[in-house]
């Protein structure tokens, strides 16, 4: 059984590097482009990896279907595995439709509606709903362990889907932030989850772990492509689905601090203001003389360049990361 994850992860590493550079011809072709805000000359971007980032990963889950059913002749953790399997498409497809609606002015996507975000993100939750994925004890900070019964299938799988998919959106807009955020948080959850016998839990961090790799080779700076919100979207549902199928939502409630400071940093600005900068002597100056992200703590006086800033937040995002081994 351990040599799977292996396996499943190898796959889905080799279908996103194969992929990803027809994608970047493919996505230039149709127009799907942005504005690198970030450099001296604004280039435009292709925008949208989560297509091929799910489907290296869904090709890494059939490969354990496959070598359950063929070799083990075992189906029993098939079910739980096809519905995080679905609901990971479905989260991708949503995030997907956000980044067609592209501004005319190539300087940002326009997206869905705010009201239709949580709507569609929290129907991706259903197959794990259906399932009664996950258990019903839940831990929480000062208060301990809560057993919701039937409320957690019912209402909070759904709230932790829309929470996840849409506040890894929130932390965003420098070459390499999002996939170098997520191989942070997917690889310490999948780690624990390894070290905790939650196998099926590991093996999805693990092929996400691999197709984010993958992806950020093209996505480390200078980018060749963005992820766009179907991959950040599809970085938050499989945050919230590896907590749901392992049971390790504390782990994943800690390592998220990050993304909680980010939400009440925008909350501040009233979702109004960006996160990225603007070009100045080789590095990244921040639009507003207050703080209203995080990446503003290193932008806002414009002594870092975009590659130190993004090293900076990922260290924030190790050090949380780190707690999880310590709390």
């Amino acid at each position: 059984m351990r040599i799977i994850p292996i396996i499943g992860a190898l796959i889905s590493f080799a279908i996103v590097m194969f992929f990803i550079p027809r994608l970047i011809k493919y996505l230039r072709n149709i127009g799907l482009i942005v504005k690198d805000q970030n450099k001296q000359d604004k280039p435009l971007i292709p925008v949208s990896a989560g297509l091929v980032v799910v489907g290296g990963v869904i090709g890494g889950l059939m490969s354990y279907v496959f070598i359950q059913t063929f070799f083990y002749e075992d189906s029993s953790p098939l079910l739980l595995t096809f519905a995080a399997t679905t609901s990971l498409l479905l989260v991708t497809l949503v995030g997907f439709i956000d980044d067609l609606l592209v501004n005319r002015s190539k300087d940002r996507t326009s997206g869905l509606k705010q009201w239709q975000k949580p709507l569609l993100t929290a129907a991706a939750a259903i197959p794990l709903m259906v399932i009664n994925a996950g258990t019903s004890i839940m831990w929480f900070p000062f208060i301990g362990e809560v057993n919701f019964g039937l409320i957690y299938p019912l209402l909070l799988i759904p709230l932790i889907f829309i929470g996840s998919s849409n506040m890894v959106n929130l932390l965003a807009g420098f070459n390499g932030l999002e996939a170098g955020l997520g191989l942070i948080y997917i690889g310490n959850l999948g780690l624990y989850a390894y070290l905790n016998n939650r196998p099926l839990a590991a093996l999805i961090a693990a092929v996400t772990f691999a197709a984010l790799l993958a992806f950020y080779y093209y996505n480390k700076y200078p980018a060749k492509i963005f992820p766009g919100d179907s991959l950040t979207y599809f970085l938050g549902a499989s945050l919230a689905t590896i907590a749901i199928v392992g049971n390790i939502e504390k782990a994943a409630l800690i390592i998220s601090i990050p993304f909680f400071i980010e939400f009440f940093l925008k909350l501040r600005g009233k979702f109004k203001k960006q996160s990225f900068g603007y070009y100045e002597n080789g590095k990244v100056k921040s639009l507003y003389d207050k703080i209203y992200s995080i990446p503003h703590i290193f932008t806002i006086k414009g002594k870092y360049t975009e590659k130190q800033v993004v090293y900076l937040i990922l260290l924030i995002e190790l050090i949380f990361a780190g707690l999880v081994w310590v709390i």
